[in-house]
């Protein structure tokens, strides 16, 4: 019931903010693709550059979502709200409170990432987004609302959370295999930015949306992912209780 509960106030906070969150998710994607897709002539494999735009571009909205809808949130009602300190003298079992921060950013991310499908369909590419795309979308943004709460936590004030945007997020949303294939970067560099989530994820949905078997790797990394910052969100969590 606690997760139940903590998804059900995130349905009324989407609700009550329902077009600022629709347009905050379009606006930025939108001029990726209008600027990058559109506005450079080029080919990327033989096929046009915006083609392989979108996949990393629904990628990287998937991320985006996930992390701005937990971070944010949770580090307001941490540090100024003091919320956090009502969820932990409530009966609700703080795992789930974290499991349920974690769906409900998950899902965000997936919803800001099919408003770019959306966008994008009266095109028709030919690309395909199955539901292993859809799930590997939900798992990207697992990992990164994971990642929300660990930051949420660390912040000591409400900038802490953009610098870390600026600094970490946002280098993920151009590097990671969204606007160009991480084989251009030099050795080194590479194989780091190659294993970072985003850049996982952006490899499997451009391979199944040109038709292609995705190697499936990138799954077990993102569990891995999402094991390690989920573990992460529950110390910082229950380390608050015990305070």
């Amino acid at each position: 019931m606690g997760i139940v509960t903590i998804l059900w106030e995130k349905w009324r906070e989407f609700l009550r903010d329902f077009s600022r969150i629709t347009l905050a998710a379009m606006v930025s994607p939108l001029m990726y693709l209008i600027v990058f897709g559109w506005g450079i002539r080029t080919t990327m494999n033989g096929q046009p550059y915006l083609y392989y735009l979108i996949p990393g571009v629904v990628s990287l909205s998937t991320m985006n979502g996930s992390f701005n809808a937990i971070a944010q949130n949770l580090n307001v009602q941490r540090l100024y709200e003091k919320a956090f300190d009502q969820v932990i003298i409530s009966p609700t079992p703080l795992w789930q409170f974290v499991a349920g921060q974690i769906i409900a950013g998950a899902l965000r991310g997936l919803y800001a990432g099919g408003i770019i499908l959306l966008l994008i369909w009266p095109i028709q590419t030919g690309l395909v987004f199955s539901w292993l795309s859809i799930l590997v979308l939900f798992l990207n943004g697992a990992v990164f609302a994971s990642i929300g709460i660990v930051v949420s936590f660390i912040a000591k004030n409400h900038a802490d959370v953009p610098r870390f945007s600026n600094y970490i997020i946002m280098p993920m949303s151009y590097l990671c295999n969204t606007f160009f294939s991480t084989d251009a970067i030099p050795h080194g560099a590479r194989e780091f930015i190659a294993a970072l989530p985003l850049s996982q994820t952006s490899r499997i949905v451009r391979s199944i949306a040109y038709g292609e078997t995705p190697n499936l790797y990138g799954i077990l990394v993102l569990l891995v992912y999402l094991v390690i910052f989920t573990a992460l969100g529950l110390y910082f969590v229950y380390k608050k209780k015990n305070l």
